[in-house]
């Protein structure tokens, strides 16, 4: 369980969600304990984003962060592959205001954390583990959570479509299995939705080329899907990429029903300002845990929490 960075510099450029235009990507490997870095490169020189819940200032079509004006959006496939992958400590540059969308998955962002290598590093890793239940709930969203020794997310959909209708997928965290279950799943949306944003000037770089695209009854991509379940995946894809947004690696294990960036970020600005109530550090030894994170059954007064 020890640190990760990546070996070596290496970029990439793609068209943005939101403007349709070119953008630029480079990643840069970083010392222990730096922690994900952002870094916006702009007319007016280089402005840092750390990773917190706290700063997210958008979550309309994707999930985006920002400070003293300047922001970066569509952050969460990149930042669900520097999880997925186990990497700690990196540097994001992007030349611009948002993330290349790529295919709308996070393989594009995968093969190139692979391209350039990744290295273990001394210190060991951050990781925080619930000590106790908590359920976040609003309407007929809800997030619930155990104490658990790793990351395991149970997540749910439904929509009432016939190509997806209710939906769920079980996944326990893995570099492999996240490469082999989640990475390849797209983002997707419903033809009437992608219209009128369009016709508002949103969404301008979205296209069947980075995502799934439903009508009234069917997938209208040529290609179809990646998966019979592909949205439910690329649900969690989400998740864990607004989850990293954290600024440290969380053990727990996640139900979710019917959730979304707005209601994630909601569940984590929660969990970041009452986090000394609900997390508790793990400590790791040369063999083995430091110490077991204990059984812990619900106490009074703990379920459930209101959003």
């Amino acid at each position: 369980m020890k640190q990760q960075t990546i070996k070596k510099e290496i970029r990439c450029s793609g068209i943005g969600l939101h403007s349709g235009q070119r953008v630029s990507l480079s990643l840069r490997p970083a010392d222990e304990d730096v922690g994900i870095i952002f870094v916006h490169k702009g007319p007016n020189g280089q402005h840092r984003l750390d990773l917190s819940p706290l700063n997210v200032t958008s979550t309309e079509l994707a999930t985006t962060i920002g400070r003293n004006g300047v922001g970066i959006s569509t952050v969460e496939h990149l930042l669900a592959a520097v999880s997925g992958l186990g990497i700690d400590n990196i540097y994001i540059e992007v030349d611009g205001t948002e993330l290349p969308i790529m295919d709308g998955s996070a393989a594009s962002f995968v093969f190139l954390i692979r391209s350039a290598g990744i290295r273990k590093q001394r210190k060991s890793r951050r990781v925080m583990a619930f000590k106790k239940p908590l359920l976040f709930k609003e309407d007929k969203r809800w997030i619930r959570v155990t104490p658990y020794e790793g990351m395991r997310i149970k997540y749910t959909i439904e929509f009432d479509h016939p190509m997806v209708g209710k939906q769920s997928f079980l996944f326990v965290h893995d570099p492999q299995q996240f490469v082999r279950s989640l990475a390849k799943a797209r983002t997707f949306g419903f033809l009437r939705d992608v219209e009128k944003l369009q016709s508002m000037g949103l969404a301008l770089g979205g296209s069947l080329e980075n995502a799934v695209v439903l009508d009234d009854y069917a997938v209208i991509n040529p290609g179809g899907m990646r998966f019979s379940d592909e949205m439910v995946r690329h649900k969690i894809l989400d998740f864990i990429g607004d989850m990293t947004l954290m600024g440290v690696s969380l053990w727990g294990s996640f139900e979710v029903y019917c959730s979304g960036h707005a209601f994630n970020n909601s569940f984590f600005r929660f969990l970041y300002d009452q986090r000394e109530d609900y997390l508790h550090p793990v400590h790791f030894h040369t063999h083995g845990l430091g110490h077991e994170i204990p059984e812990v059954k619900t106490a009074p007064g703990t379920e459930p929490v209101m959003a």
